[in-house]
């Protein structure tokens, strides 16, 4: 009995720390996958979360500078800048915009104007319908004392066949009301002065504008004191049907023509090259295509003919006769009396203005060329007008001009 207690008690300090170990090590077994179903859990959750938080900022991010976007346009942005957002959303690659442009306020340079316009379609078919139009391209230093003319030359005519470009000195506004042509018409205009180069510039900046509108076909160019002595339909028929530009160049022998050539222009214009004309001229888009995509002899100009040159009065004249002559009349539509033998045509006056000096500048007994054919129709434009000469023209333009 003894003997058995003590055996008992033996293997009882034997077995039991055997069992408490075993015991032991099944709870930190169940506490470490505890641990790690726990992390696992934990890392998924927080994967999750995480994307659902940055979704969520990228939301609430893209809503924010939206709001700012819109925020910026509309309450700080000038008119002419709300115009420019709205035409990125709904004109962009928009063929009408492309072909027609509405807003003439862009904000290109002269250099990014003058090559956006010398682009000249491949294929001949056009992809709309293109009614010819004539370009009326005014060079102003202010206001158009003879708008109101223009305005009735212009009223009922179909506004398919003509377009209107105005270049002002800069600061200068051209304020009409809606229901005048003029209404929205002025370009981006840099400072231009008489007898300097700058005056090209400002030439080739109207015509490229205006070449921007793919269905202006003829460009004539205009002052404030210019007035047309036929009507409109006159005028677009004379001009569309001819198959040569109206641009005065020829060879004038005296200080005043040949006496303005600087040698140190050869070899590319030589004496024999070198033309004087009239600054207003009329041309084909062809050819105001070719002036506006001229750099190499415009520099010429600019480098070498000076202001007692008048660039103004050589280069187009030279530029043309030296590579398209055959393209030109080499005569001007502008009629300007240069009979004071100044270094200004003659002013006229409200005294001037009557029935038979209007019919004297239609038919004043010269004939010239039309299509290889003689006609008494010489001038479509006249200048120079006083403001003064404005009410008496609009009284009697309705019985002798036709409009």
């Amino acid at each position: 009995m003894g003997r058995s207690r003590e055996k008992e008690d033996a293997e009882s300090r034997f077995n039991s720390p055997v069992s408490i170990s075993v015991a032991d090590s099944s709870v930190s077994l169940l506490k470490l996958i505890s641990i790690l179903i726990i992390f696992v859990v934990g890392v998924v959750i927080g994967l999750v979360s995480s994307s659902h938080i940055d979704r969520y900022f990228s939301f609430r991010a893209d809503q924010f500078n939206i709001k700012n976007i819109y925020f910026a346009a509309d309450q700080f942005s000038s008119d002419s800048e709300k115009m420019l957002v709205n035409c990125e959303r709904e004109c962009a690659l928009s063929m009408e915009s492309f072909i027609r442009p509405l807003n003439l306020n862009h904000r290109m340079t002269d250099d990014e104007l003058f090559w956006r316009a010398s682009m000249v379609p491949q294929k001949e078919e056009f992809p709309f319908k293109r009614v010819p139009k004539v370009a009326f391209m005014f060079m102003t230093r202010g206001p158009l004392p003879m708008m109101p003319l223009w305005d009735r030359f212009f009223s009922g005519q179909d506004v398919d066949k003509y377009s209107i470009y105005v270049h002002a000195l800069p600061g200068f506004e051209l304020n009409v009301s809606n229901s005048s042509v003029f209404y929205r018409r002025q370009i981006p205009s840099q400072h231009v002065e008489w007898g300097s180069v700058s005056l090209v510039d400002g030439e080739k900046r109207l015509l490229a504008n205006a070449l921007l509108d793919f269905s202006n076909e003829r460009f004539v160019l205009l002052s404030e004191s210019c007035i047309p002595i036929y009507n409109f339909q006159t005028v677009y028929k004379y001009l569309t049907r001819s198959v040569h530009s109206f641009v005065e160049s020829y060879d004038n022998p005296s200080r005043y023509g040949r006496g303005r050539y600087n040698r140190r222009m050869k070899p590319d214009i030589r004496l024999t090259d070198w033309r004087k004309g009239s600054q207003w001229f009329e041309i084909h888009r062809t050819l105001a295509i070719k002036i506006v995509a001229d750099t190499k002899y415009y520099k010429l100009f600019k480098k070498y003919c000076h202001p007692s040159c008048y660039p103004d009065e050589h280069y187009i004249p030279t530029y043309l006769h030296k590579f398209y002559g055959a393209l030109n009349a080499n005569r001007t539509v502008t009629y300007v009396d240069w009979s004071l033998m100044g270094p200004h045509p003659a002013t006229f006056t409200a005294v001037n203005i009557t029935e038979g000096f209007l019919q004297s500048l239609r038919n004043n007994g010269t004939l010239c060329s039309y299509n290889t054919e003689k006609t008494s129709v010489c001038y479509l434009f006249a200048r120079k007008f006083d403001s003064s000469a404005l009410e008496p023209l609009l009284n009697i333009s309705s019985q002798v001009l036709g409009f």
